[in-house]
């Protein structure tokens, strides 16, 4: 732990695991993996708490993992504020560190490890993995799906963030529908997203291969047996509407949540809407967005979107859908730092207020997913805290659960009463 105000440096994710948690055992199957606990309970005074849509200067207690009551040992937190832990629906930066590997075990558990910890710095305590269903291949496809879902599984218990899956599921993968449904039920997801890139891809494939982005078609022999792979899935088209039926009733039985991805117009949007796919995840126009909203359907934009300053091609501007009330939450694509960042953008920009703002990146998305227990700072919820900066906005700790994930600079100083709040709550 901090001795002292010199000691404010970032401490490792590992080490974390080693000396916040009152206690560690390790799982012999998974060295490296101790089962976390939650902090003593501990009140943290002088910050500003952000509670029933607004900042409070109040006290914050946690204990068990939870919100509660009562006089408990102090660390002052005068100079931050106390925010819901951000809940991310929709995160693909995992690719980024599985990409180079071959997607075995080991891998993937390192893949997971360090996701966990760039999450969490960025004050995220609940987040979803964007896992590919997809007939890309690789990483995007079945086999590695199904390995990582595996892995996924057997590591959940062992991280402080609660990472779960999203599975992003292809609209024309219709022979793997058994298998999908299979892997769904055997690891519990409860996040599903149907998207179409399909004729996305055919169109690019007409370009030659030259042209083609991934190197690995761009030998004539392999970019031709791939245009004739998608060629093969685009004559079955019209199967597809029965084919996302028949998982949408599988998915209301297992009570899974599932919407589609980049809807491209309000048709789209209401045709997913009739099968029960309710949510619209990055809607690319308008239109698709507000038939969402005249649907009661909720809408997750990117948070990068709104940090860009403008749309990407042939997607409408976030911050337009936003300032007309057509957005309910922001989710991180590939970077995990654009959730908070992108609401102190909307807060400087007087596009929201603070309590609006944080709202789309914890409570609103806690209600989508209907994770009743976190998403604010009320008592008996879940102890999911962000604590940031007042005068830098940077997140300087993360709390999931009541495990610490996170911790710098001036508030890892204020923590060095933390061996002095274990022996008072020992005696």
């Amino acid at each position: 732990m901090p001795t002292g105000a010199h000691e404010t440096r970032k401490m490792s994710h590992g080490r974390y695991r080693e000396e916040l948690s009152t206690a560690n055992s390790f799982d012999a199957n998974h060295p490296g993996y101790p089962m976390l606990t939650a902090l003593p309970p501990v009140r943290f005074t002088g910050a500003q708490i952000l509670r029933d849509g607004a900042l409070q200067r109040r006290s914050l207690a946690l204990a068990d993992g939870r919100i509660t009551k009562g006089p408990l040992p102090e660390v002052d937190m005068r100079g931050y504020l106390l925010l819901p832990g951000i809940i991310d629906l929709h995160g693909v930066a995992f690719e980024r560190v599985v990409a180079p590997s071959s997607g075995t075990a080991s891998d993937i558990r390192r893949c997971l490890d360090l996701t966990e910890c760039e999450a969490a710095s960025h004050g995220v305590t609940t987040a979803w993995l964007a896992l590919s269903w997809s007939w890309e291949g690789g990483i995007r496809g079945p086999d590695f799906a199904e390995r990582f879902l595996a892995v996924h599984a057997a590591c959940r218990d062992r991280t402080g963030t609660d990472l779960r899956v999203q599975i992003r599921s292809e609209t024309h993968m219709i022979d793997t529908a058994n298998r999908l449904l299979a892997a769904i039920r055997r690891h519990a997801v409860d996040y599903v997203i149907f998207k179409n890139h399909l004729g996305r891809a055919v169109e690019a494939l007409r370009a030659g291969p030259a042209t083609v982005a991934d190197g690995a078609f761009r030998d004539a022999q392999r970019f031709e047996r791939r245009k004739a792979e998608l060629q093969v899935l685009l004559a079955r088209e019209k199967e597809v509407p029965r084919h996302l039926c028949r998982l949408a009733d599988a998915f209301d039985t297992l009570g899974v949540r599932f919407g589609s991805h980049a809807d491209p117009d309000g048709e789209t949007r209401e045709t997913f809407s009739m099968i029960g796919a309710s949510i619209a995840e990055f809607p690319t126009t308008r239109r698709a967005a507000a038939a969402a909203k005249a649907m009661n359907d909720p809408v997750i934009l990117s948070a990068q979107n709104v940090l860009h300053g403008g749309p990407r091609p042939g997607c409408v501007r976030a911050t337009d859908l936003i300032a007309q009330k057509l957005c309910d939450a922001l989710a991180s694509e590939d970077d995990y730092s654009s959730l908070a960042r992108a609401a102190w953008n909307l807060i400087d920009r007087r596009l929201c207020d603070l309590p609006r703002a944080w709202s789309m990146i914890s409570e609103a998305p806690a209600d989508i997913l209907r994770l009743h227990d976190r998403g604010r700072l009320d008592f008996g919820r879940r102890a999911d805290v962000v604590a940031v900066n007042a005068e830098t906005r940077a997140i300087e700790m993360t709390i999931s659960g009541g495990v610490l994930t996170h911790l710098s600079h001036e508030a890892a100083r204020r923590f060095a009463v933390v061996p002095r709040i274990v022996a008072l709550a020992a005696e």
